[in-house]
């Protein structure tokens, strides 16, 4: 037996499909998208003749593998799910069936769901500019990927199918706590049987610098947080910047353990708002800048995890959105952050309060380590049993 499969050039294994579709007056049209990273294909928009620029569509049909040649260098990827039936794309997604007797759909997007294939498909699309990058249909049509016997495809199918299973009911097991821990964390923290007091007089505020070119150098240059380090409930630092604060501003905006930091201002109301603890996660000093309101719990009436919570439960609920302003961009001022109302519970009922919570947020957290270190596992996976440095013996015997 050969240790090598052979290496086939798409041309003999796909046949491009066209299924034009002349737009007519007073039809809904279903269109389809393909999402990045080998997430497939969606259902993106229903258009008619009055709102869509195109005059003609495609229509799909399950089983088809579908991509999009904008972004095929982002792994825009997928295959039409049986859902998708009557469904339609432009002509930026094209449509591909696979000859049955040599090549499996799912086997092909299973091979179009690997980075380093990304990577290449990103580098050799060519366009006028880079974000008009397209990968064109000849040059998939010329693409050579690995062959292996079609029991061998739908093993391997199989076997990728298997930890797939196990991510998907992680994800629904994340979904399901995560809708319990918000209910939860709003009954507790939105209680009103506790006094109403104004945030100012709970949590000490603090808005940060501006970045200015002054402060690109200078003998202090100190690392800050801004609004792109923060997610929801959690601080990426893969990318901390740097500016000079000098000790008296390092004193006064570096931050301490349990300190909560809040992005005031995005275009995307959904980022709005969003807030995370710092848990000295790097080695200080750290400062924080203006695009970030940083909460702090005051001494003797509240603790750092009720400030998280509290925080936290302002972003669920859509409250810190409620006195954001501007139209575009939205922005919460400090101003009217300070003026919030916070339920204050007593020292002893929030460390209740925030043992329960936190307890579920490790929970989810380590439900989501489980699920991440799976698709780990499947990338691994999926690269050793395409390139053959894991064996499949059991599908090649039956060969």
């Amino acid at each position: 037996m050969s240790n090598v499969w052979p290496h086939v050039a798409l041309a003999e294994l796909v046949t491009q499909r066209r299924d034009p579709v002349k737009i007519g007056s007073g039809v809904e049209y279903r269109l389809l998208g393909v999402r990045w990273y080998g997430e497939g294909a969606f259902h993106r928009e229903t258009v008619t003749r009055e709102t869509s620029k195109a005059t003609t569509v495609y229509r799909v049909s399950p089983g088809q593998f579908i991509y999009n040649r904008l972004f095929a260098g982002k792994g825009a990827f997928g295959l039409v799910l049986p859902d998708f039936a009557g469904a339609f794309v432009s002509n930026e997604f094209p449509l591909f069936e696979t000859d049955p007797e040599r090549l499996s759909a799912e086997y092909l997007n299973l091979y179009f769901q690997q980075r380093p294939v990304w990577d290449y498909v990103e580098a050799v699309s060519t366009g006028t500019t880079a974000s008009r990058n397209r990968w064109k249909e000849s040059q998939f049509l010329a693409y050579h990927l690995p062959l292996p016997p079609l029991l061998v495809q739908e093993r391997i199918v199989e076997m990728i199918g298997a930890v797939d299973d196990q991510i998907i009911a992680l994800d629904a097991e994340a979904r399901a706590l995560t809708a319990v821990l918000r209910r939860r964390r709003a009954d507790l923290v939105a209680d009103d049987t506790h006094e109403a007091v104004r945030a100012e007089h709970t949590f000490d505020f603090s808005t940060g610098v501006r970045r200015t070119p002054d402060r690109a150098t200078g003998p202090y240059r100190t690392p800050y947080l801004r609004s792109a380090n923060v997610g929801y409930g959690t601080l990426d630092l893969s990318d901390v910047l740097e500016m000079n604060y000098d000790p008296v501003e390092r004193e006064k905006f570096g931050l301490r353990y349990g300190d909560v930091v809040v992005s005031e201002g995005s275009a995307s109301a959904n980022a709005v708002g969003m807030p995370a603890m710092w848990r000295d996660e790097l080695p200080g000093p750290v400062c924080t800048q203006m695009t970030l309101l940083r909460l702090r719990a005051l001494e003797g009436v509240c603790i750092p995890e009720f400030v998280f919570h509290w925080s936290m439960w302002a972003y669920e609920s859509g409250a810190f959105l409620d006195v954001a302003g501007g139209t575009n961009i939205k922005h919460i001022s400090a101003k009217r952050a300070k003026g919030m109302a916070v339920h204050l519970p007593s020292l002893d009922r929030q460390r209740e309060m925030a043992a329960e919570l936190d307890t579920m947020e490790s929970a989810l957290k380590a439900i989501r380590v489980e699920a991440a270190r799976l698709r780990e596992v499947r990338a691994r996976l999926l690269s050793g049993l395409l390139d053959r440095t894991i064996a499949i013996e059991s599908a090649e015997q039956g060969v």
